[in-house]
């Protein structure tokens, strides 16, 4: 199920999510959600994390399903510790 945020295509899922967004400055920011699209919605609206806040708007590059908050958490970690060009080619798979 697809739901529209702002003009972007956004999966609906029940669980825990993983994503990359990137911002206005072509900078790169990870998180984890269980509702992406309000989450989306909030980072463009300046409620998001501090970093987001100055480099908005914000658009959605990539989103992994996670079965726990651990489960997403450790891969969000995983992912944070990534060159920026291995998170580049993760979103362009």
């Amino acid at each position: 199920m697809l739901a529209e945020n702002n003009g972007q295509k956004v999966a609906s899922f029940m669980g825990w999510q993983i994503y990359i967004i990137e911002c206005c400055d072509g900078s790169l920011y990870t998180g984890i959600t269980i509702d992406l699209e309000k989450r989306l919605a909030a980072h463009n609206a300046g409620k998001g994390a501090k970093y987001t806040t100055s480099r908005r708007p914000v658009q959605l590059v990539y989103e992994e399903n996670a079965a726990s908050r651990s489960e997403a958490s450790k891969r969000e970690n995983a992912i944070k510790k990534l060159r920026r060009s291995a998170k580049l080619a993760l979103c362009n798979k």
